[in-house]
């Protein structure tokens, strides 16, 4: 069974009348999040990744944040924050642009907040945080995005379809009757999980049997854990989650009259400073592709991460990995103080 799920220090901003991007509007929309070090001056703001929560989420308060108030928000439809799971009439399909505009009423209306020294996003919380350097550059002095992208590629896109098959498909997912009667689809989960653990880390991982430095003896064990951890998971978060990740594009945030903006002249566009930190090995969010984003940026930095912990080491699974993370990032931030 996966651990309990941790709800320490977790507070709920209410958004009424929140209306999405496909036009459904909600009478109160939920926000989740967690504060630290509130009295401090400099403001850091960290949205949560795909399967991310509050309290799993890398926040760099005891290092480079640690003299920051650090904001840690759950995207929406994570669960923590409104999802299908836990708000009637949640839309079928979200999008970047709703998570942003929910979290700056939050920040703007509930925190009074005018300015963000920095927001920190890995993987899904990195493509956030792209498009709020699209949307509202002039509130974000700095971004550190973190294997991630600002328009997912067509092979990330295709990756993906794996897993979300292996759950769509699955028969307990189809089963009506046993949904309806509160359910979880375990033979989904455990599918999907399989699906997309080869993808988590790096070929060079897995011969190195690195799973055995998380604890785990054989390859076996580690991924009867991987399937255990989805299995508080609610299936529809997980769909919801994945299409806003597979539909990601700043250009859409800065389109005009309907026309997207083509990828390059968004970046061009942008003014916030950003340092995008791709792991070397990462299979989706590659470092080549944060190479090419960085050359149309304005204000951009590269870090690659050396590191065969693949995406993984991004989000704080190898301690080695981010401590390299947490000096690089104070080396940004000390250069535009």
């Amino acid at each position: 069974m996966p651990p309990a799920y941790d709800d320490t220090g977790i507070q709920y901003c209410e958004l009424k009348d929140f209306t999405f991007q496909n036009g459904v509007t909600l009478p109160s929309v939920r926000l989740a999040y967690r504060e630290f070090n509130p009295t401090a001056q400099k403001v850091a703001l960290i949205p949560t990744c795909f399967r991310g929560r509050i309290n799993t989420t890398l926040n760099f308060t005891t290092g480079v944040l640690r003299n920051h108030r650090v904001i840690v928000v759950a995207l929406l439809g994570n669960g923590e924050s409104s999802g299908p799971s836990n708000t009637d009439n949640f839309p079928s399909t979200l999008d970047y642009r709703d998570c942003v505009r929910a979290k700056y009423k939050m920040v703007t209306e509930k925190f009074n907040i005018s300015s963000i020294d920095v927001m920190i996003g890995f993987s899904m919380g990195g493509q956030c945080t792209y498009h709020w350097a699209a949307m509202y550059p002039q509130m974000l002095r700095n971004a550190v995005i973190i294997c991630s992208s600002a328009k997912t590629s067509l092979h990330n896109y295709q990756f993906l379809e794996g897993p979300k098959a292996a759950l769509s498909h699955s028969i307990d997912y189809n089963d009506i009757a046993m949904r309806s009667q509160g359910g979880f689809a375990l033979r989904g989960l455990h599918a999907f999980s399989r699906a997309y653990s080869a993808w988590l880390t790096s070929a060079e991982w897995f011969e190195q049997r690195l799973f055995e430095r998380q604890g785990f003896k054989t390859l076996e064990e580690w991924s009867k854990a991987g399937e255990e951890g989805y299995e508080d998971w609610h299936p529809d978060n997980l769909l919801v989650m994945l299409g806003m990740w597979q539909r990601s594009d700043i250009g859409v945030a800065l389109e005009s009259d309907s026309t997207k903006v083509p990828i390059e002249q968004a970046l061009q566009s942008l003014t916030t400073r950003i340092l995008l930190m791709p792991c070397q090995t990462d299979q989706y969010f590659t470092w080549e592709a944060n190479e090419k984003e960085a050359s149309y940026l304005k204000n951009g930095e590269l870090a690659v991460i050396p590191s065969i912990w693949g995406h993984i080491g991004g989000g704080g699974a190898n301690p080695e990995d981010t401590e390299w993370m947490d000096r690089r990032i104070a080396t940004f931030l000390e250069s535009n103080p």
